[in-house]
């Protein structure tokens, strides 16, 4: 019997140890790990600078809440704000957190700064912002709102890649506009050029701003900083967590300085986000990224990763498209992708899905061409075993 609630659809192993791009479970078995804590260990496991900074920090203040002024959490803002477009930083402990702290600060700046009454935010089919209940209902995606009724008012959804339909929905209550730019749970689609530029100019025509959930895109997953920067925009808040603490629980919004305001003293908090320990290693991981170089890596191992993609793909039938920016690519399959992943499994290689007949893989930054021409062999191997009509 386990005393935890069953709300988890766990894999039959027991994970006990990581280093690098490998993950042991207790009976000594080692699996490839091209999940990545669902892109969140993106330096792999246990990183060793950060590794370092933070046993630092341990051994000086864990916890010391935002009553007081926290210096590592200035630094981290700082680092930020450097790496985006915005100019002032929120820290919280996840990403649903990260996007909840946006939904407010964008109905608190249009109704107490620009004394309107405005409260509704627009999302887009197939999005994922988080499982509070603000944020599932701000997901596009009906499975996560079961049971949960009644949910907030204010949030209403539009597909995807539709200028069209978004220029329909907006009206005098909207006050801003939530996307991410590759959907990472709905599917792996990433949003064209064309429509994200007309997001932005939709957005300005009506005076809304414009949220870019990057809680799984963000810090260099795309290829670059933010997916954003792959696009001509400028977000008013962009919101991030997965891969900022190489696995501590941190987020953070970054939005503009004309939003300050609407974030005064008591206005919204928390008693764990922006910690030291947090902190730490969230400064300690972009410092790494930055030093060593990832960013150009991200781009050159995503593009020898998507590149053995399609070559597999022109010659299995089974797979119907191959999309992604960077390392983070989703595969999508003829048929319900869960029996390739637990065979994939079974072959040391850990994959994850992305809906129903999609396959996401996430691998660490430090990947290697070799270990990438493994999962490639071991994928088309699986492929030729598990039971599907094409």
């Amino acid at each position: 019997m386990s005393y935890l609630f069953p709300n988890y659809g766990r894999w039959p192993i027991r994970i006990t140890k990581g280093e690098g791009n490998y993950l042991w479970d207790e009976a000594g078995n080692r699996y490839l790990d091209l999940v990545s804590g669902i892109a969140v260990t993106s330096l792999g496991n246990v990183p060793h600078r950060v590794k370092v900074k933070v046993q630092e920090q341990l051994n000086t203040l864990w916890h010391c809440s935002n009553l007081f002024e926290i210096p590592i959490q200035e630094k981290l803002a700082e680092k930020l704000v450097s790496l985006t477009c915005g100019d002032r930083a929120f820290f919280c402990n996840s990403g649903a957190e990260a996007n909840e702290a946006a939904i407010k600060l964008a109905r608190r700046y249009a109704q107490k700064i620009k004394k309107q009454d405005r409260y509704e935010v627009i999302t887009f089919e197939q999005s994922f912002h988080g499982r509070t209940l603000a944020t599932l209902t701000a997901t596009g995606q009906a499975k996560v709102k079961d049971g949960f009724a009644p949910l907030p008012d204010g949030f209403m959804t539009v597909p995807y890649n539709d200028a069209a339909a978004l220029r329909a929905a907006i009206t005098d209550k909207t006050c801003a506009v939530m996307l991410e730019l590759v959907q990472g749970e709905g599917g792996v689609n990433p949003a064209s050029p064309a429509f994200v530029e007309q997001v932005q100019a939709l957005c300005a025509e009506h005076d809304l701003l414009l949220i870019v959930d990057e809680v799984q895109t963000g810090i260099g997953r795309t290829g670059k900083w933010f997916a954003y920067q792959h696009y001509n925009i400028e977000p008013d808040i962009i919101t991030m967590a997965k891969g900022l603490g190489s696995g501590f629980p941190i987020g953070a919004i970054v939005g503009k300085e004309k939003l300050a305001e609407a974030f005064g003293p008591g206005t919204h908090g928390t008693t764990f986000g922006g910690n030291p320990l947090a902190c730490s290693s969230g400064l300690a991981t972009l410092e790494t990224m930055e030093e060593e170089g990832y960013l150009a890596r991200v781009a050159e191992m995503g593009a020898y990763f998507m590149a053995k993609l399609e070559q597999l793909s022109a010659v299995r039938p089974e797979i119907v498209g191959v999309r992604g920016k960077g390392l983070m690519l989703g595969v999508e399959l003829a048929f319900e992708v869960a029996d390739v992943i637990a065979k994939m499994r079974e072959r040391g290689i850990l994959l994850l899905q992305a809906g129903p007949n999609v396959l996401r893989l996430l691998p660490p930054f430090t990947v290697e061409t070799e270990e990438i021409d493994r999962a490639i062999a071991a994928l088309d191997d699986v492929l030729n075993t598990v039971t599907h009509t094409v």
